[in-house]
């Protein structure tokens, strides 16, 4: 079964939350380093004007027009928080949750995330699930991280309709129900968010809230994998190697799994290489088969551990080494790998 992803559950980052609000910032006044436009929006911030306050740490924390400073937009944006400006509220949230211009602090993060959530900013009351969730500054509860999601995908926000949908499906706050859980990602999937769009997939592939209909997992698997998603690339190409909802075709296999491999999706590399290594989809090529098993054994891949341990053993892609052999070997079978346990053991037997 494939896993469904949760957005933003080990940390909260504020990237997002800060590029989302950049662009409604840079649409409200055209900067464009316009020294005179910093200078009328500094005069409106020290005048006490809360909008201009929140503008002007806008301006510090991007460096627009100013050298970048993240404790001066934290001061800005501390002078429109306290005044009750939800965005700033939410920006300052967003700093002491990365620890940007402040000492890292997930209760202040909470603190300021609480009140912005509370005049309904959406952007906040998802962080505030996020917190919840991880227990961040608060303790960890799914019930109040399942409330706080729910204000936010109530308003159409799809990041929080993903994770709410993720609650019902592992029933995590909520009784599980997946044809809940469907229905929340389909709610995010259909605003193009990728995470959902793939979410939706794994439902249809498993027949879990849904009908099986590979047909339908493939098709969005495919939305997903097309906007760059790397799970959903991989996947494709499983469907495609396995001939599920799709007619059977090893070269797209192979071409999926090249875009998630070389996003570094260790199954994916893993995958690619046992294409090169049996011919599939690609002239059969034990060089590079070594090189994606590599890559993937690397990062943890117990497949591609036991793979490249082959490879070393039968001196294929690389000068026989039984030594680097059950060193693969041994990675992959600390692991749990059956296959990986059975070499090791005929390695020693023989010495």
């Amino acid at each position: 079964m494939k896993p469904l992803y949760l957005i933003l559950l080990c940390c909260v980052t504020a990237s997002a939350l800060l590029t989302s609000t950049q662009t409604a910032q840079a649409g409200s006044f055209d900067l464009q380093k316009d020294q005179q436009a910093v200078a009328q929006v500094r005069k409106a911030a020290e005048q006490g004007n809360a909008k201009a306050q929140f503008n002007l740490g806008w301006i510090y924390a991007e460096g627009q027009g100013v050298p970048q400073d993240y404790k001066q937009a934290v001061a800005w944006y501390r002078k429109a928080a306290k005044q009750g400006n939800a965005e700033a509220q939410l920006r300052l949230g967003a700093m002491y949750a990365t620890g940007q211009g402040v000492q890292q602090d997930d209760r202040q993060a909470v603190a300021w995330f609480r009140k912005a959530a509370e005049q309904g900013d959406v952007k906040a009351q998802f962080s505030l699930g996020v917190m919840y969730t991880n227990g961040s500054g608060v303790p960890q509860d799914d019930r109040q991280a399942v409330a706080w999601y729910h204000k936010a995908a109530e308003q159409g926000y799809a990041t929080a309709q993903n994770n709410l949908g993720v609650m019902y499906a592992k029933g995590r706050g909520v009784p599980q129900d997946d044809r809940q859980a469907v229905a929340w990602y389909r709610k995010a999937a259909e605003q193009g968010y990728a995470t959902a769009q793939f979410n939706l997939g794994v439902m249809y592939d498993n027949g879990q809230g849904v009908p099986q209909d590979y047909k339908q997992a493939v098709a969005w698997y495919r939305k997903a994998a097309e906007q760059g998603q790397a799970d959903a690339q991989n996947t494709l190409g499983v469907m495609y190697e396995k001939g599920r909802g799709v007619p059977q075709d090893d070269r797209q296999a192979v071409a999926w799994y090249r875009k998630a491999a070389e996003q570094g999706y260790a199954h994916a590399q893993a995958l690619l290489g046992v294409m090169y290594d049996k011919g599939q989809g690609v002239p059969q090529d034990y060089k590079q088969a070594v090189a994606w098993y590599r890559k993937a054994a690397k990062q943890g891949d117990a497949d591609a551990q036991y793979n490249l341990g082959l490879m070393y053993a039968n001196g294929q892609g690389v000068p026989q080494d039984y030594k680097q052999a059950v060193a693969w070997f041994r990675k992959a079978a600390a692991q749990g790998l059956a296959g990986a346990q059975d070499s090791l053991g005929a390695k020693y037997e023989q010495g």
